[in-house]
């Protein structure tokens, strides 16, 4: 979602397909716009799903979602999962400049508008974060429902996932944290009298395939600096998945503006234990566990120094493929 250009990615996501992947997902944050490369990738492509991860509720309206879902849908011939979160406050609010309030129940209404709007074509709603007079659609989805992914991490979120949701997207799993996760959607879904099974658990996990762990764990401990420094929720993540005195210095190195500190102070253990890091017999062995332990969609999010790195990235398909 960020660093490739928009043909760079459409090639990558047609690689994946020719080697066997279920599904490929785009994010969204100071890339390309993700709609606009789903469209491309649906033309580009025959079998793979195709997802946001994730839309965010606050820079894009109900309605728009809605219609840019729709649309994708069609391209890919129903082949579009809508992955949708709220993002975070220290983005939407000064890089947007959207009040970020209520993120779940804006989630919750964003959901509910956004089904009704693609079932009956058109939308009225009066909730506590978004009222809508009237929207109609002036063309007809392909399908009336499309699968809904909610992002989530902590227990609340993960239960309203289950709740309402086809699926979750968690990031930077844990082992540990798939499991529980597990038992949240589970409570949730139970609460709203649904299956728990038919709700699907997916995680992006951060990649890198190198010589050895050590070589790879260099490349992403620049992204886990930077993650958990800048974003409370990620430093939140870290400091609960085992690494609370990691998380406390590399939050104390980010507010002393000294990112070269908190690079330092992410070890590999923990980079191993967030992500898929290592070989590719490495790498392998890692995507089975995270399996083993109830993640039915893991999500490699290959990384490399650069940026633009397309050979990098195509290396680390290669690499993890099924």
């Amino acid at each position: 979602g960020g660093g490739l250009r928009a043909r760079a990615i459409v090639e990558c996501v047609t690689l994946a397909e020719d080697l066997g992947y279920e599904s490929a997902w785009i994010a969204e944050g100071h890339g390309g716009d993700q709609f606009a490369l789903l469209a491309a990738c649906a033309t580009a492509t025959r079998r793979i799903l195709l997802g946001t991860s994730i839309s965010s509720v606050f820079v894009r309206t109900a309605p728009t979602i809605a219609m840019a879902a729709a649309t994708v849908d069609d391209l890919s011939q129903q082949r579009f999962i809508l992955g949708l979160g709220s993002s975070h406050k220290v983005q939407v609010e000064p890089e947007h400049g959207v009040p970020f309030v209520q993120p779940i129940q804006r989630l919750k209404e964003s959901v509910a508008i956004i089904r009704t709007l693609l079932r009956d074509g058109v939308v009225s709603y009066q909730g506590e974060t978004i009222t809508i007079q009237r929207f109609d659609l002036w063309f007809t989805p392909s399908r009336p429902e499309i699968p809904i992914y909610l992002a989530g991490l902590f227990p609340k979120m993960l239960e309203t996932c289950g709740e309402i949701a086809q699926g979750v997207l968690m990031t930077r799993s844990t082992l540990d944290s798939i499991r529980q996760a597990t038992e949240h959607v589970a409570a949730g879904a139970q609460r709203a009298g649904r299956r728990p099974e038919d709700v699907v658990l997916g995680s992006l996990l951060p990649c890198s395939v190198g010589a050895n762990q050590h070589e790879a764990c260099d490349v992403l401990r620049p992204g886990v600096a930077f993650y958990s420094g800048f974003f409370p929720r990620y430093n939140r993540l870290m400091a609960e998945s085992g690494f609370p005195e990691v998380a406390q210095a590399i939050r104390q190195a980010w507010e002393r503006q000294d990112l070269d500190a908190a690079t330092r102070a992410v070890p590999d253990a923990l980079i191993a234990s967030m992500g898929v890091v290592g070989t590719p017999a490495e790498c392998q062995a890692r995507l089975d566990a995270y399996r083993d332990a109830g993640l039915a969609v893991p999500i490699i999010s290959p990384r490399s120094v650069q940026r633009d790195d397309v050979a990098g990235t195509m290396a680390a398909l290669r690499a993890c493929a099924p």
